[in-house]
């Protein structure tokens, strides 16, 4: 991230908690669908992180497309039913389920009351995370780094683990990392290894699972106009947040959700072990 004497590109503000309230961001991110088709129709994906940023877009493109959705969150219940309620305005159901995904009983959980509800999961999209910036390495503590690595990878095995049973053929599974697995962040430490461990993770489940002809692949966004944004950067860092890019600014959630959709439907058909790298233009290697 570029220091604060960039020129700002959003009004600076800070959320003393994370994930953080989409609510009280400025300007809100933007979720709704850029382009509507009917390509996951009759589909059910259970989605963490469900209730704002990545997974809010996510939830609503999902059921643009078709799908009724299940959406896993911590604690952050307004968000949460903001986008339940994006959702059925296209016409498809949401169940909330909220609940600490590092703990595996409750990811068992999830799926349980997925299969219930719904009786099928065809896509499963584990995107939830946390971040706590430190500004070295000696700053992380035995603490941090453990709830770290419990919160954004753990669940990745726990969740997908659950899910085997009920997916079949043709069913996905798309996984968050992120452009700083690829680029590493002197930050991020912590969460930059997390995110390369769910590429490990992709490309490694992805050969598991081929001949099940389950698909498993991944998004890395950039710089992305979330809730974790304002809640885990200062105020000046969050007003120059996305700058750096080739492109100038952070993505909108809305802008990420595609590739979701995409690698969800019957047009990825041919794509597993993957990562789609919607990242403002960053040149990744690897």
């Amino acid at each position: 991230m570029k220091k604060a004497k960039e020129k700002a590109i959003r009004p600076k503000q800070h959320q003393k908690k994370q994930p953080g309230s989409e609510k009280l961001m400025r300007p809100a991110p933007a979720f709704e669908p850029l382009i509507s088709t009917k390509k996951l129709a009759g589909k059910v994906a259970l989605i963490t992180g469900g209730d704002s940023g990545i997974g809010r877009a996510v939830a609503v493109a999902f059921a643009a497309a078709g799908a009724d959705v299940v959406l896993s969150y911590l604690n952050e219940h307004k968000d949460a039913k903001v986008t339940a309620a994006a959702v059925a305005a296209h016409g498809r159901k949401a169940i909330l389920l909220p609940g600490d995904i590092s703990s595996e009983k409750h990811c068992q959980l999830l799926v349980r009351k997925t299969i219930k509800e719904f009786g099928q999961l065809d896509i499963l999209v584990n995107n939830a995370a946390v971040q706590y910036p430190q500004k070295s390495l000696e700053k992380i503590s035995a603490a941090q780094l453990e709830k770290t690595f419990r919160v954004n990878v753990f669940p990745h095995f726990y969740l997908s683990k659950a899910a085997l049973k009920h997916l079949k053929a043709g069913s996905s599974i798309i996984c968050t990392t992120s452009v700083t697995a690829y680029r590493g962040s002197d930050h991020l430490i912590d969460y930059a290894s997390t995110k390369s461990a769910i590429v490990g993770f992709i490309r490694s489940l992805s050969t598991a699972l081929a001949d099940k002809k389950i698909r498993v692949n991944g998004v890395a966004p950039g710089p992305i106009w979330t809730p974790l944004i304002p809640s885990t950067f200062t105020a000046a860092e969050v007003a120059v947040f996305g700058s750096d890019v080739p492109l100038k600014r952070a993505t909108e959630p809305n802008e990420v959700a595609p590739c979701y959709v995409f690698l969800a439907s019957e047009e990825a058909s041919y794509i597993t072990g993957q990562v789609l790298h919607p990242n403002g233009g960053e040149i990744i290697n690897g």
